[in-house]
């Protein structure tokens, strides 16, 4: 093998050895608990000695720390640059102000929220004037058919390509009971019309969900403000909730104009 080809060989190894490492860290984010590092290789389908040796590696940098009995988890490094990146991004500091302008507005919970593969997750959260427990977490990823900005997020995407972009298991809650794919295209072309979407959460009994999209200059959707309510305040100040949202997303989308 000549220099060059070995050179490229090199960098190829050292390109698949970083995108292996950064499949642990989602792994382990998505799983959202500790994992082994023989847990992980299987989740991945990877060789276990190439996960033992990376996993070895990011625990001696810090990206990784040791859990209980012997399993691994996200490490303290991981969150010293998510501060790093809340401290200088100018989207956060405009995310964080919409968010507070929609509580200031109406008083209750606000999210933003936006997509990592095909899958939904809040990006951000403000609390309302009267907390509750919301269904999902900050930086928990569900499929985009159980919420509302799940309709907005794809409403760009003809209707195979929407049926292409979700995984079969998206088409039923967490209890099982089936979510029918006609309606939700439906919803997807509804919400595309209206502007936004809105429902009854389909996670819990008492929620009622708004959501109004972050529009690039193409018209896609690269985010949505979210207001998570109580269903009866959610009927009575329907029109008024609506309003804030839009208002905040209009003023939030320029920071977005060149998103993912």
């Amino acid at each position: 093998m000549d220099k060059l080809a070995e050179d490229e060989a090199k960098t190829g190894a050292r390109s698949r050895g970083l995108d292996r490492a950064l499949d642990i860290l989602d792994a382990l984010a998505s799983a959202r608990r500790p994992l082994r590092a023989g847990e992980i290789a299987a989740l991945l389908g990877a060789p276990r000695s190439s996960v033992y040796e990376l996993t070895a590696l990011l625990l001696k940098r810090g990206f990784l720390e040791n859990a209980e009995d012997g399993r691994l988890f996200l490490g303290e490094k991981l969150y010293l640059l998510g501060s790093a990146y809340s401290a200088v991004s100018g989207r956060q500091v405009a995310v964080a102000g919409a968010l507070k302008r929609i509580v200031d507005e109406t008083g209750e919970t606000a999210q933003f929220c936006r997509l990592d593969g095909n899958r939904y997750y809040v990006g951000a959260q403000r609390e309302g004037s009267r907390p509750f427990r919301i269904s999902t977490d900050i930086g928990e990823r569900v499929p985009l058919t159980w919420t509302a900005s799940g309709r907005l997020l794809v409403d760009h995407l003809s209707r195979d390509e929407i049926l292409a972009f979700l995984a079969e298991g998206d088409f039923a809650l967490p209890n099982g009971v089936p979510i029918d794919r006609e309606r939700f295209l439906a919803e997807v072309e509804g919400a595309r019309a209206a502007g936004h979407f809105t429902f009854d959460s389909a996670l819990d009994s008492y929620t009622h969900c708004f959501a109004v999209p972050v529009r690039q200059p193409d018209g896609k959707a690269t985010a949505t403000l979210c207001i998570v309510a109580p269903r009866e305040d959610a009927r009575r100040n329907h029109a008024a909730y609506l309003d804030s949202l839009k208002g905040a997303a209009r003023a939030l989308a320029p920071h977005f104009a060149e998103s993912r």
